[in-house]
C-alpha cells in the first residue's frame, strides 16, 4: 500500500523546514547536525502531533464521529494541537488530563497549553496524581453520548497504529530532503516517550529501504525497556499495513537513558544549559519537557564522539509551554 491510499486530512505545514545547526559541528570533519522544524508544522503554535492527527481526525471522520477525546498530562502539547484540529475540523473535543508533573509555580495550573485549549473550545476533565483517566473516560463517553455524538477516543501522545503513520511520513519527507541534497540521513534523534513518533520514524526509514540509526531519548519514564516495546510494536504496525513482509527486530529500536531526571516533566540541569545553547547560538526554542531534554541528549553524544555522518534533529514543539516553567530560566 502507498500512503497516499490512506486517508489523511490536512492540518500541517508539510513538509517543514530542515536547517543545519552550524554551531554544533565543531570540527571541519566532525558530522553535519540539521534540525527538522517540526515546531513549523503551523497547527496551534506547530509540533509533532500535528502530523499524527492528520491520519487520526481522518480516522475518526471516517468512523461517523463528532467527537474526540484524548489524554494527557495538564502541560500536554498533544492535547493543545488535538483541541486545534478538533476546531478546525468541527468537532467536539474533550481532554482527560492528569496532574502528572505536580508542578505548583509559574501558573503550571492554568496558562500555556491549558489556556490555548480553553481558547480551542475544548473541554478539559482534570485528574488528580493518585488517579487515573478510566473512570473519567467513562462519564466523558456517556455525557457525550448522550449530548448526541458519536466519539472517537486518540490514546496519549497520539501514539497508536493509526497516528504513527504521521511518522513513517515524515522518514520519507527526511529521505527526500536528503537525496535532493546528495546526501544520506546517517542519525536521527528526537524525544520519545508513547512510542508513535518513533515508531513511525523507524517504520519509515525501513519502508523506504534506508539504514538509517533512529535514537529515541527517553524523556518519559524509567521503564525504557516498555518503551521500546510499545515503539516495536507500533512500527511493525505501521509496516503490517504498508508492506506485511518487512519485519522489525529488537535491534532497530534505540532508546537513550540518562537525561529524564527526576521524571517526567520534571526539569534538569542538563536540559537548561541545552536550551539555554541552541537560544543564544541559533535563535531557536526549545521545549522543557521534550525536545529540551533530547536536546541534552544530543549535545552529550556529540561531546562523546558517538555520532557521525549526517545527523537529524527532530524538533518536535512544545515551546509555547517554556512561560510555566519560567523559574527554571529566569535569575530571581
Amino acid at each position: 500500500m502507498h500512503f497516499d491510499d490512506l486517508p489523511r486530512v490536512t492540518l500541517a505545514h508539510l513538509p517543514t523546514p530542515l536547517e543545519p545547526l552550524a554551531s554544533l559541528q565543531t570540527t571541519p570533519t566532525g558530522p553535519r547536525v540539521w534540525v527538522k522544524r517540526d515546531d513549523c508544522t503551523g497547527l496551534a503554535f506547530g509540533g509533532n502531533k500535528s502530523r499524527k492527527l492528520e491520519y487520526l481526525l481522518a480516522d475518526a471522520e471516517q468512523q461517523g464521529a463528532t467527537a474526540v477525546i484524548t489524554f494527557g498530562a495538564l502541560q500536554s502539547n498533544h492535547a493543545r494541537q488535538t483541541a486545534a484540529g478538533c476546531a478546525r475540523r468541527g468537532l467536539a473535543c474533550a481532554l482527560i488530563l492528569r496532574d502528572a508533573v505536580g508542578r505548583r509555580v509559574d501558573d503550571y495550573e492554568r496558562n500555556a497549553n491549558l489556556l490555548y485549549d480553553d481558547l480551542f473550545g475544548a473541554t478539559v476533565h482534570r485528574v488528580a496524581a493518585d488517579s487515573t483517566p478510566e473512570a473519567v473516560l467513562k462519564t466523558v463517553l456517556a455525557e457525550l453520548a448522550q449530548a448526541g455524538h458519536r466519539p472517537y477516543v486518540v490514546p496519549t501522545g497520539g501514539s497508536s497504529a493509526v497516528g504513527a503513520l504521521g511518522y513513517a511520513r515524515c522518514a520519507l519527507e527526511i529521505a527526500a530532503e536528503f537525496k535532493a541534497r546528495g546526501l544520506y540521513p546517517g542519525t536521527v534523534i528526537h524525544a520519545t516517550s508513547t512510542g508513535g513518533t518513533q515508531g513511525g520514524l523507524v517504520a519509515g526509514f525501513r519502508y523506504a529501504g534506508l539504514a538509517t540509526r533512529v535514537l529515541g531519548i527517553n524523556v518519559y519514564k524509567a521503564d525504557s525497556a516498555a518503551i521500546a516495546a510499545d515503539v516495536k510494536t507500533l512500527g511493525q504496525a505501521v509496516l503490517d499495513r504498508l508492506d506485511p513482509s518487512l519485519r522489525l527486530t529488537d535491534d532497530d529500536v534505540e532508546v537513550v537513558d540518562g537525561f529524564l531526571g527526576d521524571g517526567y516533566g520534571q526539569p534538569t540541569a542538563a536540559m537548561v544549559a541545552a536550551l539555554r545553547r541552541l537560544a543564544s547560538q541559533e535563535g531557536l526554542l526549545f521545549d522543557p519537557v521534550y525536545s529540551g531534554k533530547a536536546l541534552a541528549g544530543l549535545l552529550a553524544l556529540l561531546e562523546a564522539d558517538r555520532l557521525s555522518d549526517d545527523v537529524v534533529f527532530i524538533h518536535t514543539g512544545g515551546a509555547p509551554a517554556l512561560p510555566v516553567y519560567a523559574s527554571e530560566f529566569l535569575t530571581p
